[in-house]
């Protein structure tokens, strides 16, 4: 599990509630928070500056105005802020924001790990974002439908063979074999090249791991 998490949230009463489950449910022990993204983005320079970088953030995405001079008045120029400075880190969004399209694009456009949609059941879903986000996977509240009726590509089971090799790790050449040993037609690496081509850009994909998690995140495999 993650060894040290960085909260930025506006509402104090928030943070003492993601912190008190943090550290009972996933024993993290070293939780920080703070009120203002100007403030948590000092943390992190400090935290990296000192060789004791936070792996993960977790960011509102709206901050009220108040008295203080901000630099950083959002939780997105947060999250890109923190990725400029430290690529690796992970971040959690945790917000109000429950538009499939805008959180749609906090995926693909920011790179955001998970989004949980604060509410009746958001801690818990919290507690699952982060252990998905710490075995490496995504991670959306189960409200959040992405799945608009825009995009109405269907997979055949050509299409979801091939995707569940390359999830498991397979190489097109790899996959290439598979069929040929299977006598399956076509078979060749270039079918499988131009095929996994067309599911890029009917998905708005960038490269295979950005698609198998939007038809993950989508539910169609």
């Amino acid at each position: 599990m993650f060894n040290k998490v960085l909260i930025a949230e506006d509402f104090q009463d928030t943070n003492l509630g993601i912190v008190d489950t943090l550290r009972r449910e996933l024993k993290i022990g070293d939780i920080q928070e703070e009120l203002y993204c100007d403030r948590a983005m000092n943390r992190l320079k400090v935290a990296l500056a000192t060789k004791a970088p936070f792996p993960l953030l977790v960011t509102d995405l709206f901050f009220k105005e108040d008295h203080n001079v901000r630099k950083l008045t959002s939780g997105k120029e947060l999250l890109r802020a923190a990725r400029a400075l430290q690529p690796s880190i992970k971040v959690i969004v945790n917000s109000m924001e429950d538009d499939p399209k805008k959180i749609q694009s906090l995926f693909e456009e920011e790179g955001i790990n998970a989004y949980v949609c604060k509410g009746r059941y958001g801690l818990k879903e919290l507690i699952s974002a982060v252990e998905h986000v710490y075995r490496g996977e995504t991670f959306v509240s189960p409200q959040i439908q992405f799945q608009n009726g825009e995009n109405v590509f269907e997979l055949d089971n050509f299409d979801l063979d091939i995707l569940k090799d390359l999830a498991s790790g397979m190489t097109k050449k790899e996959i290439s074999e598979k069929l040929k040993g299977k006598n399956i037609t076509p078979n060749s690496e270039s079918t499988i090249d131009k095929k996994v081509s067309k599911l890029f850009d009917e998905f708005g994909a960038r490269n295979t791991n950005h698609l198998i998690a939007k038809l993950v995140r989508e539910g169609r495999i």
